[in-house]
């Protein structure tokens, strides 16, 4: 166990950026598997504006990977085209 008031406060500090960070990534993950589950393609391209925004913004805070999000988002455009 940590011994100094410094150590301990850092290891507060990071068990709450984790929550914090696994909460924003469970909530993008959802929302692209409810985007890939549809079959409408007019509601698909409606809801792809959100989860492209939301994996924007997740990308340039370093929750998840920039290149992740290029995949991700690349892979959205190629479902909703096949729709």
């Amino acid at each position: 166990m940590a011994n100094h008031k410094s150590s301990l406060k850092r290891i507060r500090q990071d068990k709450k950026k984790a929550e914090h960070n696994h909460y924003y990534a469970k909530t993008m993950r959802n929302a692209v598997r409810k985007l890939r589950a549809m079959t409408d393609k007019d509601e698909a391209t409606k809801l792809y504006p959100t989860v492209q925004k939301m994996l924007d913004k997740l990308a340039k805070n370093n929750i998840i990977h920039k290149n992740k999000a290029a995949n991700i988002k690349s892979s959205l455009c190629a479902h909703i085209s096949q729709l």
